[in-house]
């Protein structure tokens, strides 16, 4: 699966670039070439808000089958048409497009913890974190060459063909998940349920692991509770205690499925959410920089100093992956990890932009992916870590937020940038991001001690009324 995604995620980038040329080559002016992005933008801010609902009625891998399907679709359409592609087919397939990428991404983070169970969601996610970091190398160095060899045509059909790949890989899931009779089910260690006593047991013979840290003890009368087990990616927050020998009651589910997407949502998940779209907002200051400071910096070859640049910020994501999946600390996958990650992301890619020396850039760079792969992989874990249908819902708001929080990023840097210097537009975005992050490591820290407070003060009135 992380295979398929990155090979998808490769042809998406590569069409990105080809994408922007294209339209170009069909509206014949800068505005037609904005207002095409802006609506691929907004129909993907208008399907965060839909996926969950979506997600409710249709199976997770459904949904991703059937955008695979379409994308690839005005994919082979674009190819087909090339020069004589109309505005109003372009406009189709980039609605597609935009949709079709949220409805898959939300999908795809939501289904983790039923597709690899609930304590390998974290390895899942450096996974794909990894597979998407190489796909960005490969599909924006890739680009120039394809274009140039078989036009845009060709750069299509290779993203048709990520596509087609994705789908198949998920046909493949699929098949597996009848077969063993787990389409899109909660696992049992998530849900916390227990296997009952099965009266063949001898006493004091322990039954296997149901659950995260908890075993089923199946005594005589099998009716000892079970010490519930915290989640370190859930914030270290103890699942509710199941009594061993009593099968979990089955969650009833509404007529109206719509209503349990209504439930509100914790405010700590809340500024998790606002600030991955403050991110979002930020990071698209170095996305529209970076190419005027490689045009800027080296005139003769832009492109090899782009790819330097990102393919630095692979490898250190990919060494974020690597140390993430050796920790297994609550603190590692806290809400103020993110804030952290967040807020040494933001330092770094403002220091890549303030011409210091080459080696200096080059740490940055890689300072600022190992950053953006921890801050991914512990935001997804702990989104994941809430149960169906909220979690569809909370990918739903994050995608809404991120697509907007990068397009208004998007339009406020090209106009900062008439003016100011990249360096200085950079820091200045970043600078709300590491704003934004404080907030919620300052809210983190109130909550915290009014907690230990509370507890404190609980304990002398326990002690005197005995």
């Amino acid at each position: 699966m992380a295979s398929a995604y990155a090979v998808s995620a490769c042809g998406n980038y590569l069409s990105l670039i080809a994408l922007g040329l294209f339209s170009y080559t069909v509206t014949g002016t800068a505005f037609g070439v904005g207002a095409v992005m802006a609506l691929r933008l907004f129909c993907g801010f208008v399907a965060g808000f839909l996926s969950s609902t979506l997600l409710t009625w249709v199976a997770h891998h459904t949904v991703m089958i059937g955008a695979d399907v379409a994308r690839g679709t005005v994919m082979v359409v674009l190819a087909l048409g090339g020069g004589r592609t109309s505005t109003w087919v372009l406009a189709a397939a980039v609605a597609v497009l935009g949709a079709g990428n949220t409805f898959s991404n939300v999908a795809l983070r939501s289904w983790i913890p039923a597709l690899v169970g609930g304590s390998a969601r974290a390895r899942a996610n450096g996974s794909l974190v990894m597979g998407r970091s190489l796909a960005t190398v490969v599909g924006f160095a890739s680009a120039a060459p394809v274009i140039a060899f078989g036009g845009y045509p060709l750069a299509f059909a290779c993203n048709a063909a990520g596509f087609a790949v994705s789908a198949g890989a998920l046909l493949v899931l699929q098949r597996a998940a009848h077969g063993e009779g787990a389409e899109d089910a909660e696992p049992a260690a998530d849900a916390g349920a227990v296997k009952p006593a099965s009266g063949t047991e001898s006493p004091g013979t322990e039954a296997p692991a149901t659950g995260s840290g908890m075993k089923a003890q199946a005594t005589g009368a099998g009716t000892k509770a079970q010490e519930p087990a915290a989640d370190p990616v859930a914030g270290g927050r103890p699942k509710e205690p199941v009594a061993a020998g009593r099968p979990q009651e089955p969650v009833r589910r509404s007529r109206f499925r719509w209503r349990q997407t209504a439930a509100p949502l914790s405010g700590v998940l809340l500024m998790m959410i606002v600030l991955r779209g403050i991110d979002a907002f930020a990071s698209s200051s170095h996305n529209v920089a970076l190419p005027v400071v490689a045009h800027d910096a080296h005139p003769g070859e832009p492109a090899l100093f782009m790819t330097r640049f990102w393919a630095t910020w692979a490898v250190g994501t990919f060494l974020a992956h690597l140390v993430l999946r050796r920790r297994k600390s609550e603190a590692a996958w806290g809400e103020s990890a993110f804030a952290l990650g967040t807020c040494a992301m933001a330092l770094s890619f403002a220091a890549a932009f303030w011409g210091l020396p080459a080696a200096v850039v080059v740490a940055a760079a890689a300072s600022a992916g190992f950053a953006d792969g921890w801050t991914e992989i512990v935001y997804a874990s702990r989104l994941q870590a809430a149960a169906e249908p909220l979690r569809s819902r909370l990918f739903g708001l994050s995608a809404a937020a991120e697509q907007s929080g990068f397009a208004l990023g998007t339009i406020a840097t090209a106009a900062a940038l008439e003016t100011l210097p990249a360096s200085v537009v950079v820091s200045a975005f970043h600078g709300v991001a590491v704003c934004g992050a404080l907030a919620l490591l300052t809210s983190l820290y109130v909550s915290t001690r009014r907690r230990r407070l509370s507890r404190t003060g609980e304990r002398p009135q326990a002690l005197s009324r005995r």
